[in-house]
């Protein structure tokens, strides 16, 4: 790595080290990109480069979080940490941290007043997407997280794909936390996410244990605010790429073990809420349940 000249920086907590050009960052983002990714050697180039063609009147990072692949995905991301050093920052490891810190120490690195997610197999298609989402955020001081339309793709099988958005939407085009808790974290597409970084500097216990990293930080963002939507579709979302979460769902015990998982966190979070939000809790839980059920009943008959 010598050759690419940087800077290293060593990240507390979770072992890991910066990649970048100190003297050439901005010194004060409007927005931090974080992107985390692992093996996306076939898709990271179009993510980067989804984010590089945003059109702001404010400045950006972007804070990739390479963890360790055993394909060419960090070579590609140093190399365009290279070409652009005033906007790229790399946190990598000698070794394997798993995707939930790997999330933990990218997200603790960023510096923006905003901050959005795109991972590194989606990507997003609007070049006025972060501008759009900021300028929502400015000027509706009660909402703390900004989300969109989203497609889903299945490339393996492209009738399947669709536009994600919520089934109703409010007038004001704003959510509660009982849309948070009842949609749970298929409400809204991470990568369509934008939100004030300072709600989420101190994590409760209850997230850090969770299986999950979106649904507890859109939970977490509720309790601060509402939920601004903006109907347009600018991202896209790929549903079962190789190492993806969707993808490691096929697996019955995994399966299993997330869906207790899921309900742990459900009572963790009604616990740390004081149980404000109970009766919605106890529809969510109600609906996992059945929703597992259903999917046990159904492999039992393959």
């Amino acid at each position: 790595m010598s050759e690419h000249n940087q800077d290293y920086k060593f990240i507390d907590r979770i072992s890991s080290y910066e990649i970048s050009e100190q003297a050439k960052l901005k010194s004060n983002p409007m927005v931090s990109v974080l992107m985390i990714t692992y093996n996306h050697e076939s898709y990271i180039a179009q993510a980067i480069e989804g984010v590089l063609m945003q059109k702001t009147d404010f400045a950006i990072e972007i804070v990739i979080g390479e963890d360790c692949s055993t394909d060419r995905t960090r070579e590609i991301v140093l190399d365009y940490q290279k070409k652009y050093p005033e906007l790229i920052r790399v946190i990598i490891s000698d070794n394997n941290v798993g995707m939930m810190n790997n999330s933990k120490r990218t997200m603790a690195a960023c510096r923006g007043k905003y901050m959005a997610i795109c991972e590194g197999d989606d990507y997003w298609t609007d070049p006025y997407k972060l501008q759009k989402q900021v300028d929502f955020l400015e000027a509706n001081e009660d909402c703390t997280l900004c989300f969109h339309a989203t497609k889903f793709i299945y490339e393996n099988n492209p009738e399947r794909n669709f536009v994600h958005r919520p089934k109703k939407i409010p007038a004001n085009c704003k959510f509660t936390m009982k849309h948070a808790i009842l949609g749970g974290g298929g409400f809204m597409a991470t990568n369509s996410m934008l939100f004030h970084r300072e709600y989420i500097l101190e994590r409760p216990k209850w997230m850090d244990e969770a299986p999950v990293g979106d649904s507890p930080l859109m939970l977490l963002l509720a309790s601060k605010g509402k939920m601004g939507f903006i109907d347009d579709v600018m991202s896209v979302y790929r549903v079962m790429t190789p190492n993806s979460w969707s993808s490691t769902m096929r697996d019955r015990q995994k399966s299993k073990k997330h869906h207790f998982a899921i309900l742990k966190m459900c009572d963790d979070f009604d616990n740390w809420s004081n149980k404000k939000y109970h009766q919605f809790v106890v529809r969510k839980k109600l609906k996992n349940k059945l929703n597992y059920l259903i999917r046990s009943f159904r492999n039992i008959l393959k």
